[in-house]
């Protein structure tokens, strides 16, 4: 900011003549040189005779002499300053034995290693810990595709998604339909899904299509069928390379709907749903623990991805616990089955969050589901999982559920 005096000078002029200022925006021109007012620094450009001018120095040359003499009165002080004598104490004198010895500044925590051990502390990697919990993604760390350094945000994000996503309880708000007949319409898919030979992703998709919608809105019994076979379409389209047409769904409908239903009840569940068809289902979620199930060879990863399926086909599982904790107790009752000691890890509680008390419940119901598949009449996951290809896992058998996952 421009001195009072130095405003004086440039409204007045040098002969006391009013002089229109240089430096103001309606001149056009910008004075840059105000910058260079800063302090004392400028006093010499305010002086306005020589006078003036003897004047600043000799109160200039006053303040420096008042500064010399403090200092010197400084330096004096400091020089007749007692000086602190140490003095070795006697060996024989024992008055000096209770002084404590100074620890060595080496022996002090620098604030980097303060640091560190926090990290270290909060990753989960202090002693006991480091050694249990196993880094799952150290074999794909040149593989781009699996976004190692992204991996633990983008599964944190879909746990909070999840909360929001959550399927709540519809059944009773829907007249005309049950849970039984919700069980009934996700076999027959899981059986449209094998025949058009589908990625596991969307046939997950599919059921959560279905039971946000029915959580949405009133559908009739008639129309039930045709909201699977249309959330089907719709995860094809989402999931797939090559999706099936809409004929292939009219044919294997039995023609029970023509293709201009399947087109409107498409367009029905996006508009109802917001076209909101990213979402964590538990698939995304069993991909992961699958690979912190170690060690996990083909064997365990069918039996986890079987028990699942007969998960999302009980109305009470899917609405009771969220996707993440469907798919950890999946891995966690395949372990229980195949004996695959010990039945939850350090690795395992790192990365699914869950502990083994809280997944025992759900990991019960399932490998009650698991032993009943073969007695009961929704057969088609239980099929599916029946051949060679998939491990036969369905027809494994394990010991007593009262004791299995103790």
């Amino acid at each position: 900011m421009a001195s009072r005096a130095q405003l004086l000078h440039q409204q007045r002029g040098i002969e006391g003549e009013m002089v229109k200022p240089t430096n103001v925006v309606g001149n056009g021109r910008n004075n840059r040189k105000v910058l260079g007012d800063i302090g004392n620094l400028v006093v010499d450009r305010v002086v306005q005779n020589g006078k003036d001018l003897q004047k600043h120095k000799t109160e200039a040359a006053k303040e420096f002499v008042g500064v010399t003499k403090a200092v010197a009165s400084l330096k004096l002080h400091q020089k007749t300053k007692p000086e602190v004598i140490v003095i070795s104490p006697d060996e024989n004198d024992k008055s000096f034995s209770s002084v404590p010895k100074k620890t060595p500044r080496r022996s002090s925590k620098t604030f980097s290693a303060t640091l560190t051990a926090r990290s270290k502390a909060a990753s989960g990697t202090k002693k006991g810990v480091k050694d249990t919990v196993i880094d799952i993604d150290a074999a794909d760390a040149d593989n781009e595709l699996a976004a190692v350094e992204y991996v633990d945000d983008i599964y944190m994000f879909y746990k909070m998604a999840e909360v929001e996503g959550k399927v709540r309880d519809y059944i009773g708000s829907q007249p005309e339909l049950n849970t039984k007949m919700r069980s009934i319409l996700i076999d027959w898919l899981v059986e449209v899904h094998r025949k058009f030979e589908l990625m596991p992703e969307t046939l997950h998709l599919t059921i959560n299509l279905i039971d946000r919608f029915l959580s949405a809105k009133v559908v009739p019994r008639r129309e039930l069928q045709l909201l699977g076979i249309s959330s089907m379409l719709v995860a094809s389209k989402y999931e797939e390379i090559w999706a099936p047409e809409v004929n292939d769904f009219v044919l294997i409908s039995d023609n029970a709907y023509v293709r201009e239903q399947i087109l409107a009840m498409e367009k029905s569940i996006l508009g109802q749903l917001e076209w909101y068809i990213t979402v964590p289902t538990p698939y995304v979620f069993l991909a992961r623990y699958v690979k912190a199930s170690v060690p996990c060879d083909e064997v365990m990863e069918n039996m986890v991805f079987y028990l699942a399926e007969l998960g999302l086909m009980q109305y009470p599982l899917v609405v009771s616990y969220l996707p993440s904790m469907l798919a950890a107790s999946a891995v966690f009752a395949a372990r229980c089955i195949i004996d695959g000691k010990p039945f939850w890890t350090e690795t395992l509680k790192h990365h699914t969050g869950y502990s083994e008390d809280e997944l025992t419940e759900c990991a019960k119901t399932l490998m009650k589901l698991h032993a009943s598949a073969s007695e009961s009449k929704l057969r088609a996951a239980y099929k599916k999982y029946s051949v060679p290809e998939n491990g036969a896992v369905s027809l494994l058998v394990h010991k007593d559920l009262s004791v299995s996952c103790s």
